[in-house]
This record gives C-alpha cells, structure tokens and sequence, in this order.
C-alpha cells in the first residue's frame, strides 16, 4: 500500500473540511445540483474523449498505483546478484527454482532456464515494458485530462447558477440556492482538478518510472546471467541504471 497517497488525500480532504467547520456548517457547503453538474460533467467528458474499457483500465492502472507498493531497485539488484551466483555454481536451469514474488521478474528467470538467448528475452520483455508504460501514459492522459474538465464543468455550473439567479431577482427565497449552484460548482471543480485528479496522474507518472526502471534492471540483469557475468560486473552494470546516492547507499551497506 502506498501510505503516501492515502495520506495525500485524506489530509486533504480534512483540511477543506476542517476550514468549513471552524467557520460554519458543512451542510451549507454540500449541494447535489453542483455534485451533479460538476462530477457528471467530468465523467461524461472523459467517456467522450475515451472508451469505455480504457476509461475502466486507467481507473484499474490509478488503483494499482496506490495500492501496490514499488518494486525496491536496490532489492532486485540484490536478488539478481545472487542468482548470477547460482547459475555460475548450478547452471542456468537452476534459475528455474528461484523464488521471486514478482510476476515479470519470474517471467525472465523462467525464459533465461528454459535456454532462450540474451537478444531474445530482451526483445519480449522489453516488447512488455512499452506495452506497461504506453498504459500507463494513457490512464495518466485521461486524468490529466479530467483535472482539466473539472473546472470547466465548475465553470458551467456557475453559468447556470448566475441564470438561474438572474431570473430569480424578484423571489428572493430562490436567489439563495442558486446563488450556492453558482459557487460551489466552482470550488467542487477545482478540489476535483488539484487534489484528487492532478495529483494521482503525477502519482501515475513517477509510478510508471519506477516500475520501468525495475523492469529494466530485470531484463538487463538476467541478460547478463545468461551471458555469464560475474556477480560484480552484474552489480555495476545494474548499478549504473539507479541515482548515484542510491549507488552510494548500496555501498555503503
């Protein structure tokens, strides 16, 4: 689980909700027309502007995101490293009982046992990683895109709340809640845009990076198993695809 998301959001939404109590009644601050108006408005938009299956895929990437804790660099370097020292001692076949909980990592080891060549799990694996990163740009482009929509929708609704106002200046009982249309809508849209949509497709973003670069570290890990590299030289070659205080920390331990 990724904590800093959950925390990201719930203390969000405790701080908007904690700015209204002290200074009022949340009730006045919850209308179902501007809910309507505004998160409607964005999910129509979206479905508009994507399929129906896509649209379900990037709720079903976002969720992984923050579900599903990123694969440690450090830890796969460390693991491959070991292996290579298995192979050397045991042969390539022994990669076949390696223990890994990692499904694409698995994958590689099962290719590497099963005698395909250094060129050929380069090309299905990374053929895997740009299918990954090609879903994961899309389902961030769709909540960029409704971070986007959100304000416009709030935009609309207050439109409709200012005629709806406009033609109710001689009942002033109905100037009231259209008045409340017309504001809400607004600051709907934007916590909808910049603290719920902006920040996942971001989320999505950095997520998708680190995946890929776990991902890569397999294939170019295993690939050096395969070639027969010493544990060092694997540990080096790895080592050059991470930040160098990462490198330094590795080192360092």
């Amino acid at each position: 689980m990724d904590i800093a998301t959950i925390i990201g959001l719930v203390l969000a939404a405790g701080l908007v909700v904690g700015s209204i109590l002290i200074g009022g009644d949340l009730s006045a601050f919850i209308d179902v027309p501007s809910l309507l108006i505004v998160v409607g408005g964005t999910v129509a938009a979206a479905l508009t502007a994507e399929s129906l299956a896509n649209c379900i895929g990037s709720i079903k990437v976002a969720m992984n995101a923050i579900k599903l804790r990123a694969n440690d660099p450090i830890e796969t370097i460390g693991k491959l490293v070991e292996l290579s020292t298995v192979a050397r001692r045991e042969g390539i076949v022994a990669l076949e009982n390696a223990k890994v909980e990692d499904e694409f990592f698995g994958r590689a080891l099962r290719m590497a046992a099963d005698g395909a060549s250094g060129e050929e799990i380069d090309a299905t694996l990374n053929g895997e990683i740009g299918a990954m990163k090609l879903r994961h740009k899309r389902a961030g482009a769709l909540f960029k895109f409704c971070a986007g929509s959100a304000p416009s929708m709030g935009m609309i609704g207050t439109l409709i709340g200012l005629v709806q106002m406009l033609q109710a200046l001689d009942d002033p009982a109905a100037i009231g809640p259209s008045m409340a249309v017309a504001l809400l809508t607004t600051m709907y849209g934007a916590i909808i845009a910049f603290m719920i949509m902006s920040p996942i497709a971001t989320k999505l973003e950095h997520r998708s990076n680190e995946e890929s670069t776990h991902m890569k570290v397999v294939v170019d890990g295993v690939g050096a198993i395969v070639a027969g590299l010493n544990a060092q030289a694997i540990r080096d070659r790895l080592e050059a695809r991470l930040p160098p205080a990462m490198r330094q920390d590795q080192d360092a331990a």
